[in-house]
């Protein structure tokens, strides 16, 4: 199929490998240490699992929303961050226990900025942050892969997925890029200064990390419609049959 627009495929071989219905473990030789599924039978699921990222600006979030327009089941990786520290919950519990009152806001929630503050600079903490968040994220992961068709095409939203080293989880790695004034652009009309966008750029990965592990680029340079139109032609490759053994 040919693809146009600005849409940059790089070797997309689309593998689809049997899911798991429980876990979403790939390969059925795979052991399966979070659900203990017994691995007999159910060796036909044909779900396509998109690894989708993008620096800060690049309009990763905007591409995530039109897929889940054509129907793809986005879970995203920041929204479950927050909301598996929202008050109440055992996240917020253990976060507050590990870096004091302090970190709660006059409205009850986690002061981001100040618990930003606090890891940022500082590895241990960040890894003492890390360790209570990643595994509760995990699970909620894990609970909304099992809530989608055996069939969907499950899109997950991970800005840090190459920081991370979480490319070999996907069957397909979806990277958006935009040139940097233009994202510096978008970055300002949210109200983030200059500098600090920079910063937070240069705290990413560069777009050439993304590239080394991506099936496929979307460049966001032009308009919503030129964007549309190169994610139109993604869906089509993305809900292609599978090809008969």
């Amino acid at each position: 199929m040919s693809i146009t627009f600005a849409l940059v495929v790089t070797g997309l071989a689309i593998r689809r490998s049997p899911l798991c219905p429980v876990c979403s473990v790939r390969a059925w030789e795979t052991e399966h240490t979070t659900c203990k599924r017994d691995r007999s039978g159910r060796d036909s699921v044909t779900g396509v699992r998109v690894g989708l990222t993008g620096g800060v600006g690049s309009g990763k979030s905007t591409v995530a929303t039109l897929l889940a327009e054509h129907g793809a089941v986005v879970i995203d990786a920041d929204a479950i961050a927050r909301e598996v520290v929202e008050p109440g919950t055992p996240g917020f519990d253990a976060v507050v226990e590990a870096f004091g009152n302090e970190v709660v806001g006059a409205d009850g929630r986690l002061d981001r900025p100040k618990l930003a503050g606090i890891v940022f600079g500082d590895e241990s903490r960040r890894a003492e942050l890390n360790s209570i968040v990643h595994p509760l994220v995990g699970q909620r992961t894990i609970e909304l892969a099992q809530a989608a068709p055996a069939d969907a095409v499950v899109v997950y939203d991970i800005p840090l997925l190459v920081e991370n080293n979480m490319a070999t989880g996907f069957d397909v790695v979806l990277v958006v890029e935009a040139e940097e004034e233009l994202r510096l652009a978008r970055l300002a009309e949210r109200g983030m200064a200059a500098d600090d966008a920079r910063e937070r750029m240069a705290a990413q990965a560069s777009d050439d990390q993304r590239r080394e592990v991506a099936d496929v680029v979307i460049q966001n340079n032009d308009s919503l419609e030129d964007l549309k139109a190169a994610v139109d032609d993604l869906w089509e490759v993305l809900t292609e049959p599978p090809e008969a053994d």
